[in-house]
């Protein structure tokens, strides 16, 4: 049984996060592609890690030059994002036919072979690799861990003395050589390496975890449960780190707080078999039998060829008197593993509190029988062995099995607590810097997104607000287009591949219509909301200032204009707000956030009443951490539409955000009631 990260191939070699650096403002498609330029918006596209759009532009660059090897080696670090490992090894390997030199095709060939499991096709990338860059750190990093899963020890060892020489400051390269030690069974050297990691960095949670299964491999008990606390600390989103210690919990005597760990991770996630069968055992061993049947049965509806499940739900069945069920329990077992002795044992012991002894001896003497002949020759006579812990089946192959225990030792793992092989999955990671946004790694409070254009609807929710806008109905109304307009809440979506390809091809129609000489705003509108869709943000706004010179009273344009100027502001930073200045030097920024906030006012010149434009303008100045203005913008939206629920929730937020609680709480308990949920959920906690 492993827990960590690092020990499971696949799961752990999953995802991971890119760096990618942010290439400057781009021009449009037109029909004539120029392949730099769609370059320069897919690399655009991928730092906002939507790989699907990415892999449109690679695509076109491609038929445009398919001579190139950047387009084929960034649609591979898509495919990668997107767990499409054989295709990225594909366009890293047409990457590299076109130029022999891109070293950095190597690293992700070699990772996705590695994701793969094809550890030595791996390693030899990274020696390539290594050529070029002998003292290169992912390169180093990934042939190591490599290495250790082809169970090269020694091999490993010597890379990782290579990689912690050259990076003594590097927690993960610490961490992975703690497991190849656990690997070779060196515990104490593994613990040594793990703890240079943690005081390298606590907030690495592969090591806490890997000190925890070594403490619970001796019970341990007290040490393994203070590492999983740390480990909870670091990913409390993570369903499966509470079934892991509430089996601690569970062989510490604490009932209690096992309960409450599973409990909490059934809240986490709802479908999680592990701690629904673990809560069924718990609820059991305190004669709690009707809410154990249940749980039982929820892991059934999920997981229907879970027999240790199935076994001891008849086991409860049977002790509630509810016979009929508890056998229909045993019979399917029985069917599914016909020599699992024990099941026989228990349809007897149904049989006699039925009344029926003739049947229940005759079930007897069969488990007898079964015994007796597995006694006298165990290879002609072998007796059926059920799967017997869900969560570890997922890694069979990886466990060292011992196909001769002992029935006793069978009927104690049909009973036994389950835990969760690899409970988070910590990773290896295409990445040489950080592992995707930290910021997103807890749940944090955000405010609702502003309103943007799109020409599908927004999905139906409880929330009470319209969305109507008068300019926009008279638009679509007046039918100059064959689409609607929605103004709904959050980035516009760009959907699946067929309506990606259809936005690309409306927008070269569009191109046409306009270039044959007929220019309508309209027009230039319904351009500048498709390239605001596909994310080409500056052709968006040179689109819609098209559209406001040839009308200057079309409100909706700058509120479409506004949009895109955010989305690329906020677009060419990796940090979450707008206030900072890493990105931008501050004049140019300044700029920029004045434009977009003219955008709005100059709409509300035109439609004082325009709801949307206020809460757009409050979530400008929420931003940047002006409350006071963002306050003032969303109670104007609310004063025009008191049924406004996210216009009370974001002013909530700046009333928390400001310190006045009161006057939050009373806004968040509107939003709730309006239909904004996470309300409640802030409620609970800040309460």
């Amino acid at each position: 049984m492993k827990i960590y990260g690092l020990s499971s191939r696949k799961k752990n070699l999953r995802k991971f996060a890119l760096i990618a650096s942010l290439w400057t403002a781009v021009i449009p498609v037109y029909s004539q592609v120029n392949a730099e330029q769609v370059m320069n918006i897919g690399r655009n596209v991928l730092s906002m890690d939507d790989y699907m759009l990415a892999i449109h532009y690679f695509n076109q660059a491609i038929k445009a030059k398919p001579y190139l090897s950047d387009p084929y080696f960034f649609r591979a670090v898509a495919k990668l994002s997107l767990d499409d490992f054989s295709g990225a090894i594909d366009d890293c390997t047409s990457a590299l036919e076109r130029n022999k030199f891109k070293t950095e095709a190597y690293k992700v060939r070699g990772f996705a072979n590695q994701c793969l499991g094809n550890d030595s096709l791996a390693i030899i990338d990274y020696n390539v690799g290594l050529k070029n860059n002998p003292v290169d750190k992912y390169f180093l990093f990934y042939k190591a861990v490599a290495q250790t899963e082809l169970k090269k020890y020694n091999e490993a060892d010597s890379t990782f003395k290579v990689l912690l020489r050259q990076y003594p400051k590097f927690e993960e390269g610490f961490a992975a050589r703690g497991r190849l030690n656990i690997e070779r069974g060196d515990t104490a050297s593994a613990i040594e390496d793990l703890d240079r990691a943690i005081n390298i960095s606590k907030s690495l949670i592969n090591p806490y975890l890997m000190k925890a299964e070594i403490a619970w491999k001796r019970k341990d008990w007290e040490e393994a449960g203070i590492n999983m606390d740390a480990a909870i600390r670091l990913r409390p989103e993570v369903a499966d780190l509470y079934v892991n210690r509430a089996f601690i919990r569970y062989n510490s005597d604490d009932y209690f707080g096992a309960m409450s760990d599973y409990n909490y991770a059934l809240e986490l996630e709802p479908d999680n078999t592990s701690a629904l069968f673990n809560r069924a055992l718990l609820r059991y061993e305190v004669k709690d039998l009707s809410r154990a049947e249940s749980d039982l049965s929820s892991v059934l509806s999920l997981d229907p060829a879970n027999f240790h499940a199935l076994y001891n739900r008849g086991l409860i069945r049977m002790e509630e008197q509810k016979n009929r069920e508890a056998l229909d329990d045993f019979k399917a077992i029985a069917r599914k593993y016909p020599k699992f002795y024990p099941v026989y044992y228990a349809m007897a012991e149904v049989n006699r509190q039925a009344g029926d002894m003739r049947q229940a001896m005759q079930l007897v003497h069969h488990a007898d029988e079964l015994v007796r002949k597995y006694v006298a020759n165990p290879e002609k006579n072998p007796l059926d062995r059920p799967t017997i812990a869900a969560a570890e089946s997922k890694d069979a192959k990886a466990r060292d099995v011992n196909t001769e225990e002992s029935e006793i030792e069978v009927m104690e793992k049909f009973n036994r607590l389950v835990t969760v092989s690899d409970a988070v999955e910590t990773q290896l990671s295409y990445n040489e810097k950080i592992k995707g946004r930290v910021q997103d790694r807890n749940v944090q409070v955000e405010p609702e997104p502003l309103y943007a254009f799109s020409f599908f609807p927004g999905p139906i929710t409880l929330r009470s607000v319209s969305n109507y806008f008068r300019e926009l109905d008279d638009l679509n109304q007046q039918h100059f287009i064959n689409r609607q307009f929605y103004l709904n809440p959050g980035i516009p979506s760009t959907y699946d591949n067929s309506l990606t390809e259809e936005l690309f091809s409306y927008a070269s129609d569009l191109e046409r219509f306009i270039a044959s000489g007929k220019e309508r705003p309209v027009d230039y509108l319904a351009l500048g909301v498709t390239y605001s869709i596909l994310k080409n943000y500056p052709e968006a706004i040179e689109k819609l200032n098209k559209a406001i010179q040839i009308d200057e009273r079309f409100t909706i344009a700058y509120m479409a204009r506004a949009f895109a100027r955010y989305a690329q502001l906020s677009n060419s930073s990796t940090k979450d707000d707008i206030k900072t200045d890493d990105y931008l030097n501050r004049r140019a920024q300044y700029a920029s956030i004045q434009e977009i906030i003219s955008d709005y006012d100059t709409a509300l010149s035109l439609n004082p009443r325009l709801v949307f434009a206020w809460f757009n303008k409050g979530f400008i100045y929420y931003s940047l951490g002006d409350f006071t203005s963002a306050i003032q913008c969303y109670s104007e939206a609310i004063k025009t539409d008191p049924e406004f629920g996210q216009a009370y929730f974001n002013r909530g937020l700046a009333y928390l955000r400001s310190g006045n609680k009161a006057q939050a709480f009373a806004d968040l308990s509107k939003a709730g009631e309006l239909g904004v949920l996470p309300s409640y959920n802030i409620l609970k906690r800040m309460k």
